[in-house]
């Protein structure tokens, strides 16, 4: 196949490089490039993690200088070109894994190219994509590589990121370029499609949900990966093979809801990436999986809850919408509510797990309080609560919320400490992340010391030669 022909943003892009490489000023001048020499760029997946530590510095500083302002930083070239290079850089990393060239695309090229994409014109973020040197580039491999860094600087609550191909932007470089490898996802990368992976693997689910407002409404095998049975013609009898279901105890409340699969749900054939769930709840039901903290009661009803939910949320995965966009029936619904009810019974009994998935609900605006804001103050409540038991998975997660203002005031003290105590009690990300912050403080500690004896040096010889011409002078 031929290649595209070359771009102007490709030109820049290479001139950016070449210039970072030889130590030369990159035109308009670039913001923290002695941090970014720092990062070692070796062109590696790994060179990306220290990226992202260093934009995460770069945004605790600035919210502690009070400079914190994203169009205020948007309008200063020194930002924007440092933001701009570490897109460019992003996307030679993933070019290198696909062993072949970046090629950049401006909004120009892009509403030619791909007509049907969404562009924002006066969007910085979606000013530029990166495709790759050959005629099958599909508008799905695409990559906006400047949307990661805006969440990393500037994200939180009231700042959200919705990337120009639908979904949920992904919370940082390393973690953005992983998902778009050949072939297979970085095994560091605890993404939704681990989750979805991990979940087909070790529960086989034989129930699914029917997702339509209307009960009547039958879901083909391209949703759900298996036939189904009109609601209508299930039956809630003891004919039902009781194999794989909700155990009998808790058959009476969950599952006349639920709408029974004539086969088990297949495998899937790749893992499938959640698109409409914040990436700091994926994470968490990840954990919830494969982070094991014993639960001294209540760990029956959460098992139970959990059955129902997880169906709830493997449909949801599926769809390309957000989470509010998906319908489901009264039914359904009734279902889901009578689930959260048992995860509520285990978390007053003291589970910490069923603390985490209810907390998750609450904040979503899915639970079981009615008024949006205790909604968020009871989902706040319940990670505390866990957080305040040594649940490593809840102490994370409330480092997260701290760090972007989830639920609570942004709060980057808060946010290492409960960072720094999930570590403690053997989190292994967050020990990871610590570790990184650790480096991280001691290169700019280090490069300080640098500087500062190199001026005592320079000053220490001044002095010398004023002498000597004193002497001179004297003689």
């Amino acid at each position: 196949m031929s290649a595209s022909p070359l771009t102007p943003l490709d030109y820049i892009a290479e001139g950016y490089w070449q210039d970072f490489l030889v130590g030369r000023p990159i035109a308009g001048g670039i913001a923290y490039e002695t941090e970014l020499r720092a990062c070692t760029l070796d062109e590696s997946l790994e060179s990306l993690q220290r990226i992202d530590t260093l934009l995460s510095q770069v945004r605790r500083d600035m919210i502690k200088s009070g400079m914190w302002d994203e169009m205020t930083l948007l309008v200063d070239e020194h930002y924007r070109n440092f933001m701009v290079f570490l897109a460019f850089y992003a996307g030679r990393v993933l070019a290198q894994q696909w062993q072949s060239k970046p090629h950049w695309y401006g909004q120009f090229e892009l509403r030619k190219r791909y007509p049907e994409l969404t562009l924002i014109t006066d969007d910085f973020y979606q000013h530029m994509a990166v495709g790759y040197d050959n005629d099958s580039v599909v508008k799905e491999h695409l990559f906006f590589a400047l949307e990661p860094i805006g969440l990393r600087l500037f994200g939180h609550i009231d700042r959200q990121f919705d990337p120009v191909q639908g979904g949920q932007v992904e919370s940082g470089l390393y973690q953005a370029v992983s998902l778009r490898l050949p072939n297979t996802l970085s095994n560091d990368v605890h993404s939704v499609s681990e989750l979805t992976a991990h979940k087909a693997t070790t529960h086989q689910i034989t129930e699914s949900i029917v997702p339509s407002a209307d009960s009547n409404t039958h879901v083909g095998t391209s949703q759900l990966n298996a036939p189904l049975n009109k609601p209508e013609e299930v039956s809630i009898g003891a004919e039902h093979n009781q194999a794989n279901v909700v155990p009998p105890e808790s058959e009476n409340s969950i599952k006349p809801e639920l709408t029974k699969v004539a086969q088990p749900t297949a495998k899937p054939a790749s893992p499938v990436k959640n698109t409409s769930t914040p990436e700091m709840f994926t994470q968490l039901l990840v954990e919830l999986d494969e982070i094991t903290v014993p639960q001294p009661t209540g760990d029956v009803q959460y098992k139970q809850a959990r059955k129902v939910l997880d169906q709830f949320e493997q449909h949801i995965a599926k769809q390309n919408k957000s989470r509010r966009q998906v319908i489901f029936s009264n039914d359904h619904n009734t279902a889901k509510n009578k689930a959260l009810l048992l995860l509520q019974a285990a978390a007053e009994d003291g589970n910490t797990a069923a603390m985490l998935r209810l907390a998750m609900y609450e904040l979503l605006g899915e639970g079981l309080t009615a008024d949006s804001d205790n909604q968020k103050k009871s989902g706040v409540d319940w990670v505390n609560q866990a957080a305040s038991k040594n649940d490593s998975r809840a102490q994370r997660l409330l480092s997260k919320m701290y760090y972007q203002g989830v639920g609570v005031s942004q709060d980057i003290d808060s946010g290492k400490y409960w960072l720094e105590q999930a570590a403690d009690n053997g989190h292994a990300e967050a020990a990871n992340l610590v570790k990184q912050w650790q480096q991280a403080d001691m290169l700019l500690t280090t490069q300080k010391q640098e500087q500062h004896s190199t001026k005592r040096y320079q000053l220490l010889i001044g002095a010398i030669i004023a002498v000597a011409l004193l002497i001179i002078v004297i003689i």
